[in-house]
């Protein structure tokens, strides 16, 4: 009897890792993040103002393209947009969110979100002309001295 109670309780620990694990992960299913942004933000087709949002993939398991961005409060849906798959170099203990380089009247726009621990992310989708904008304003002037002759 003593060569079944060490069986029995892998048993029970692959059981009850089997039924408490989902559970576990049920943030990086839906990847729900909290952000704060202290001035606004421009994402595909609207401005959020300066506060607080929840940044979530839709409840789809078929597509996990889809991110929905509500309010810090959860009582209301701010957008839901189209992103594609994004990969960068190291995955970080934190939440990554890559901002375009604006003029200073113009506010910072989302460009991809990362979730913490992973390397994959989403690029939120913009115009051709909206991109082409961007990409215009992240080229700077740099001044430099002419060389001796």
């Amino acid at each position: 009897m003593n060569t079944y109670k060490p069986l029995a309780f892998i048993f029970w620990c692959i059981l009850t890792g089997a039924i408490f694990l989902p559970a576990a992960k049920a943030d990086q299913g839906n990847q729900a993040t909290k952000v704060e942004f202290s001035g606004p933000v421009e994402i595909p087709g609207k401005v959020l103002p300066a506060g607080t949002y929840w940044f979530v993939l839709q409840n789809d398991a078929s597509d996990r393209d889809i991110v929905q961005i509500f309010s810090g409060d959860w009582s209301r849906l701010e957008a839901t947009l189209q992103t594609v798959p994004t990969i960068r170099q190291q995955p970080t203990d934190d939440t990554e969110i890559e901002l375009a380089e604006r003029p200073h009247q113009q506010p910072e726009a989302i460009l991809k979100w990362y979730y913490p621990g992973l390397l994959a992310g989403h690029e939120f989708l913009y115009s051709s002309k909206q991109e082409m904008q961007f990409a215009r304003e992240a080229k700077h002037d740099v001044l430099t001295e002419p060389l001796p002759l």
